[in-house]
């Protein structure tokens, strides 16, 4: 039987799930939980969606799952440090992009423009939609019927009147309590694992260089770390690494500094977890570490202007696909017509289009666009390719 901390997610402390089912007969119910993920349509979508470059740019950039599987594999070594229970920050991480939208942040900001009017888009908002309502798989509940704390965990941030909405789930966003150690771990590797793997996307791109990336505190340590190891090294050994360092670095720190915080606030059990502050934290400088490599990336990465080219055209194709089928909703699918038939009203039409438009991936997203529009921004976007 594994062993855990006093203060981790455990079966016989979960709130359970929303529909009551026969325990699992072969393994736990946060493995249960993580299999449903897996095996859900919503899931292997992933493949096929936007991280940083879109997935025609190349076949070895991170796209949304090979990301989700880096969150998990980061996720399950800090709970095994901290004593945490890994099937759960496993299910979490998996699950936590789930709502993205085809083309990444560009496409959520203009999925979320489309539907100011309608409550917004938020894609964490999205994840949880889609486990609790969305995907079509068994015979007595919609969506996957998760426990609590995996739906907790998925949920990272919530306004306050969508917070009251969800009843008990969104309690601790107008109570201002904490969730569970396990979602606290996977925020923070959801972070650590984009900074780093975007670094090493954007030199395979050649985005980047390793001069520019000198000037970033942590990358300069890390390398010269390396180089005084390997003086020879160069090349992709030399980049992978180097992140290797960074990653190692990032979690030594939060695995420290969580377990101090922890000590300190002197919680016992998961309750005490709720209370307290957030525990689950970098050293003060490590901190002031990722946000100025952060900070790099947004400005000569996320901001080059090849991939503000590309995501200025991502953008418009999201918004042309909403305008198109809010004024024929007849063009959806069969099952997302419905939806809009049973909602009556013009803001349930909309969360009809948004949902099938953020389940999108990027290549059917530009096929359909130029389906419906005869013309599409799909050979502007492979104009952009990255060589």
């Amino acid at each position: 039987m594994e062993k855990f901390a006093p203060y981790a997610v455990t079966e016989t402390v979960s709130r359970g799930r929303r529909h009551a089912e026969p325990p699992p007969r072969a393994r736990g119910e946060f493995q249960r939980d993580r299999d449903r993920i897996i095996h859900s349509t919503a899931f292997r979508r992933l493949e096929y969606k936007t991280q940083v470059f879109i997935n025609h740019e190349g076949d070895l950039f991170r796209t949304r799952l090979t990301h989700s599987l880096e969150v998990a594999q980061l996720s399950r070594s800090i709970a095994r440090a901290l004593g945490l229970n890994e099937d759960l920050v496993e299910t979490v991480a998996l699950a936590h992009d789930l709502g993205h939208t085809p083309f990444g942040h560009a496409g959520q900001d203009a999925l979320n423009a489309c539907m100011k009017a309608f409550g917004g888009f938020e894609h964490n908002l999205q994840s949880l939609r889609i486990v609790d309502t969305l995907e079509e798989r068994y015979a007595a509940f919609d969506g996957l019927n998760l426990m609590f704390e995996t739906r907790e965990g998925i949920l990272k941030h919530c306004s306050p009147a969508n917070a009251r909405a969800l009843g008990e789930l969104g309690r601790r966003f107008i109570e201002g309590m904490r969730p569970s150690l396990e979602a606290q771990i996977v925020n923070l590797a959801d972070e650590m694992a984009y900074s780093n793997h975007d670094v090493d996307d954007g030199l395979r791109s050649e985005l980047l260089s390793l001069e520019q990336l000198d000037t970033v505190t942590v990358f300069a340590q890390c390398r010269r770390e390396v180089v005084a190891r390997w003086p020879e090294l160069a090349g992709r050994r030399l980049v992978h690494e180097t992140i290797r360092c960074m990653v190692d670095a990032l979690a030594f720190d939060l695995i420290t500094r969580t377990r101090a915080n922890i000590a300190q606030a002197g919680v016992e059990t998961l309750d005490d977890v709720r209370a307290a502050p957030t525990l689950a934290e970098y050293s003060g400088e490590m901190s002031l570490r990722l946000r100025e490599l952060k900070a790099f990336l947004f400005d000569n990465l996320y901001h080059h202007k090849r991939v503000l080219s590309m995501t200025g055209k991502a953008q418009r194709i999201i918004a042309e696909l909403f305008a198109a089928y809010m004024a024929e909703p007849d063009r959806l699918p069969p099952q997302h017509r419905v939806r809009v038939k049973r909602s009556g009203a013009e803001s349930g039409k909309a969360r009809a289009v948004a949902d099938y438009i953020a389940g999108m991936t990027d290549r059917f997203a530009m096929k359909e666009h130029r389906r419906l529009y005869g013309k599409s921004e799909v050979n502007a976007l492979r104009g952009s390719e990255l060589s």
